[in-house]
Formats: structure tokens, sequence, C-alpha cells
């Protein structure tokens, strides 16, 4: 195991510039902290340090005894593992994201499909479009539950908060190394693309008399999940195949967009 003890050492840098969506997209590169994601990334191939503060191997008595032995051994076995380095705890709080850090995180290559890769994966399943969602706690918890919901893939659009932000990577709790993101700069571009894989377009409206629960969406279904504030963009609505509804009581006119998009994605669940 390397000790790294100054601010000029490679991996400290890199791990401070990639804390920035620039520096993500230009190295292929992002931070996935903590233990549970770190543990789930072993035999990905895709985990290239773990970086590790001072002390966590003594204080962390619930990590499997022979962690340190699978991350040297790197995937089936291979001795070309990712590269363990230790922190002092000044230098590792100085590139974790978290204000109470569990004392781990792991620099993963990013894993970005091609279009024909893409649609293969998601077959007749069903996909979530991110329509310019701001907050990374919405998107990763949304990516988290199209996950558990069985949705095969997210597209992301032009101007959605990065996917591979420290922040979305932990909301999402693994499911980002699960579920494959494309990426789509107009919803023209998007459209075009589910059209020509057989997905009917899907977005929620106030202005249609459609409940969710009376659409099929059990396959070949592409959710639109809109921006925080403003909704999913007009062109959207004017692509849609079908507009639903969520029922709403009191006066209450719309839910979370995380919430919302549990409560659509679920509806593929039913049997």
């Amino acid at each position: 195991m390397k000790r790294v003890t100054s601010r000029d050492n490679r991996i400290y840098k890199l791990c401070s510039r990639l804390g920035t969506k620039k520096y993500r997209d230009r190295e292929g590169l992002y931070i996935a902290e903590g233990p549970n994601l770190v543990k789930e990334l072993l035999g990905s191939g895709r985990l290239r340090y773990v970086v590790l503060e001072e002390g966590f191997s003594e204080r962390t008595a619930d990590f499997e005894k022979d962690f340190f032995e699978k991350v040297s051994a790197g995937e089936d076995g291979r001795t070309d593992g990712p590269e363990i380095v230790e922190m002092p705890e000044k230098l590792f709080r100085d590139v974790a994201d978290t204000v109470f850090s569990q004392g781990i995180l792991g620099i993963v290559e990013r894993d970005e499909p091609a279009e024909d890769d893409f649609f293969e994966h998601v077959g007749n399943g069903n996909v979530v479009v991110l329509d310019r969602l701001q907050d990374p706690g919405n998107v990763g918890t949304i990516i988290r539950t199209a996950d558990a919901a069985c949705y095969r893939g997210v597209i992301a659009m032009k101007g959605c908060v990065d996917i591979f932000s420290p922040k979305v990577v932990r909301a999402a709790a693994g499911s980002v190394f699960r579920v494959p993101v494309l990426f789509a700069d107009t919803p023209s571009e998007a459209a075009r693309l589910l059209k020509s894989h057989g997905k009917k377009i899907l977005a929620t409206s106030l202005d249609t008399d459609i409940r969710y629960y009376d659409v099929d969406m059990k396959k070949d279904t592409a959710l639109i999940i809109g921006n925080e504030g403003n909704g999913i963009c007009p062109e959207f609505f004017e692509l849609a195949d079908t507009l639903v509804t969520i029922p709403m009581g009191g006066v209450i006119e719309s839910l979370n967009a995380s919430v919302a998009a549990g409560i659509l994605m679920y509806e593929a669940m039913r049997a």
C-alpha cells in the first residue's frame, strides 16, 4: 500500500480535480465514496484506485477481512487490481465529498455505452428520460428506483446535472454501476432514438384526464421526468405518444420529481 503525504502527489491531485465535471469528462473517471460502493465495484474491472484515510482498516471492524486481498488481486483473481493508497486524515478530508466521510473512496472508469449497445441491453424493457433535472439527490434517487423497478436504462438530456458527480453516485447507491446511461442533446434526438427502437414516449401533464394506472407501461416505455422547477419541456409534450396524470387531492398540484418518477416506474411492476 502506498502512502500519500503531499498535495503535490499525482493521486491527490487527481482526486481533487475529479470534483469538477470538466475534469471528470476529460479523464473519463469519477469518484465513488463509501465502503459499500467500493465493495460493489470489486471485480468490475473499472476500479482504478482505492484511496483510504489513514487508520481506516484498523477502525472498520465490519469490513471484510479479505477485502484488501480482493482489491489487490483485481478482476478474476489477477494481480492487476486497482492501486491502493493511503492519505493522512487532513489530505483525505480535502478530497472527500462528504462532511462525515467513512474513510474510503474509489476512482472509477466511466462506462458509457454506444447507442446500439445501450438499446441491445434495454431490449423490450423501459427507460427513463431525465429532462434537465438539476438536483443530484433527485437524479440519484430516480436511477436507484429505476434499477429497483426493473427499468433497463437512463437517457440524460443536455442540461441535466452530471450523472457522475459524487452526490448523484451516492444517492444512486450503486445503481449507476448497473443501469446504463445514454446522453442526448435535444428532445428531437432523444425521440428519434427511442422511436427507432420501438419505445413509446410517455409524459405527465395536468392537461389530460388519462390516469397513469390506466395505461399499459409494462414494456417498451420511455418515461419523461421533467425539470424540478419548469417541468417537461414543451417539445417533449409534442413528441409524446401518451400524456398521463397522477391524481392528487387537496391543493397540491405537483410532486417532487423523484417521488413522481417512483410512482410511475413502479406501475411497470404490476402483474
